[in-house]
């Protein structure tokens, strides 16, 4: 089995970016204290839940670069500009479509989220929060506390959550459609 020991830095990728060229990770973390990587999907009913936080990432944390894989099994890039179109999306997606970055990341579920420092080593790994909306008293937004700690240059508390939501990959995915 494989493993991924926090404080390791994670693999460079370069992947197509769905409104045209290439982008890689390293050109992403340039100026930037850090990356929050998002495995992401445009059907999955979870990540449609993070739609007005990623859209507002960017302008809530100029210092770190956001860069969303959309990894999941069938999701072409067809269906991936119709659901960025329908739902306003502004942050740009790479698409992962052999899911080629998701396995080299571990990434098995969407939306799971790697906070990295500037030279990809990973700090924080898990969910955005624990599935509650920001007004509940119970809700715990598990990515921004890491980012919070990091970017005040302290250590960061909860380094790893469990990850909830939809499959990278499932072997239903490509069960023949009944008649």
């Amino acid at each position: 089995m494989a493993h991924q020991p926090l404080g390791e830095s994670l693999p460079d990728f370069t992947l197509p970016v769905l409104d045209g060229g290439q982008s890689s990770l390293a050109e992403s973390l340039a100026d930037k204290r850090g990356a929050v990587a998002v495995f992401w999907s445009g059907v999955c009913s979870h990540c449609r839940r993070y739609d007005g936080y990623l859209n507002a990432f960017s302008a809530r944390h100029p210092e770190l670069a956001l860069i969303v894989v959309a990894s999941r099994q069938d999701e072409s890039a067809a269906d991936l500009r119709t659901t960025v179109s329908g739902r306003g999306l502004t942050f740009p997606i790479l698409h992962d479509a052999d899911r080629r970055i998701a396995h080299a990341w571990l990434a098995q579920q969407t939306p799971r989220v790697f906070l990295l420092d500037a030279k990809r080593r990973l700090l924080y790994r898990g969910a955005i929060d624990n599935f509650k909306y920001p007004a509940d008293p119970e809700h715990q937004p598990y990515l921004e506390a890491a980012i919070t700690a990091f970017l005040a240059g302290k250590a960061i508390e909860r380094q790893e959550t469990a990850s909830f939501g939809c499959a990278v990959e499932s072997v239903y995915y490509g069960l023949p459609k009944p008649l």
